[in-house]
């Protein structure tokens, strides 16, 4: 498992630029939320894949939800947005 850090670099490694503004977004939401890494990683995961850019308000409501919602793996978190209908 890569800490939130470590995958924003690999993610950066890949051609994802993240504004200085984005990464202030990702870990405020952490701390915000007190949300595990792999968490993290998970919301950046699929704040890139369903907004085709990362959006920091959209990163943190998703992020809140997930956490409100005591998601205990990246399988219920995908779940989750599956049945918000955030990837049609």
């Amino acid at each position: 498992m890569k800490t939130v850090e470590e995958y924003i670099s690999f993610l950066e490694s890949k051609g994802f630029l993240f504004a200085e503004d984005s990464i202030g977004f990702i870990y405020f939401g952490k701390q915000y939320t007190n949300a595990p890494d792999w968490l993290v990683n998970t919301c950046i995961e699929m704040t890139l894949k369903i907004q085709k850019r990362f959006d920091g308000s959209f990163y943190v409501s998703l992020l809140e939800s997930l956490t409100t919602q005591k998601v205990k793996n990246r399988e219920q978190a995908i779940q989750f947005a599956e049945n918000k209908g955030l990837f049609s």
